[in-house]
């Protein structure tokens, strides 16, 4: 039966992606010019004057994938010569998609890994202790709403460093999700497992790890999970304002250039990139969710 249901959800998705290119195709296939009335000579003359020739007049406009909004055959020539060639380095702005998508996802890592590494210890402190839960909520409630971006100013000027500020970003919006999940997932471990611990005599570390921890996994790999999820999309948005390298960056510097091809392209690499961290993170969340 399920094997059944995912079979008919991949042919629903299948026809939908062909609806939405058919309706793309349409949208962007080309247009006959409309007929150009005969001129009479003096009319000609004047056209020509002002370089509006009747040749030039008739003659329709070839096809550019590299500006306006280009056809799926354009589309799927470009992606290919975009994966074709992935790694190639012709200099600061003439980067392959996997170098750059590459700087993005080191950022992303560092600045995550540094957020696990507070959040959840800080979280495990907090979800067992009432008291410090009500006294640090305040300052977690103020600070998790900050836009990510507004911080940016703040790191550049004492960071100095434009590249480490975008991993000071990550880190500052990856780490409320996991903390707050952390210290939930921790507060909510049923009480009978605890007193069954206490009775037992179990010391502190290993009620953490052996009765704590698998009991609030699933908790905390649904904050890693949005983490993961809000610090790819903050990434993006760094990268076009810290400049250098990364898929953010590769995009601004594509609609500079007016290619609204490659950004439609790199905003496509973004999404799957996105929902492979995502896939990652659900395995990962059935493999600790447990059946109480």
């Amino acid at each position: 039966m399920h094997k059944q249901l995912r079979f008919r959800a991949a042919l629903l998705s299948l026809a939908l992606l062909l609806v939405v290119v058919g309706v793309w195709h349409i949208a962007t296939a080309p247009r006959a010019a409309a007929p150009v009335a005969a001129m009479s000579a003096e009319e000609a003359e004047y056209a020509a004057l002002m370089g509006q020739a009747p040749a030039a007049a008739d003659a329709a406009p070839a096809p550019d994938a590299g500006s306006g909004f280009p056809t799926p055959a354009q589309f799927a020539r470009l992606a290919a010569g975009h994966l074709g060639d992935p790694f190639y380095d012709n200099g600061p702005n003439d980067r392959g998609i996997g170098i750059q998508l590459g700087h993005s996802l080191v950022r992303v890592g560092l600045g995550y890994l540094l957020a696990m590494l507070v959040a959840i210890p800080l979280g495990f402190v907090i979800g067992m202790s009432p008291l410090l839960y009500r006294a640090i909520d305040p300052f977690i409630q103020v600070l998790k709403p900050i836009s990510p971006l507004a911080w940016m100013p703040i790191a550049l000027y004492t960071i100095k460093d434009s590249s480490i500020s975008g991993i000071f970003v990550i880190f500052i919006c990856s780490i409320w999700p996991m903390l707050i999940n952390t210290a939930f997932g921790v507060a909510g471990v049923r009480k009978d497992w605890l007193n069954v611990a206490r009775t037992l005599e179990v010391s502190p570390l290993r009620k953490a790890f052996l009765v704590i921890l698998p009991a609030a996994a699933p908790t905390i790999i649904t904050g890693m999970r949005i983490s993961m999820g809000i610090a790819w999309l903050v990434i993006v948005a760094a990268e076009m304002l810290i400049g250098g390298n990364g898929i953010g960056y590769f995009l601004w510097n594509e609609w500079n250039n007016l290619s609204l091809a490659n950004v439609l392209f790199a905003v496509l690499m973004i999404g799957i990139v996105g929902m492979a961290l995502d896939l990652m993170f659900a395995a990962l969340q059935k493999k600790v969710t447990y059946a109480e």
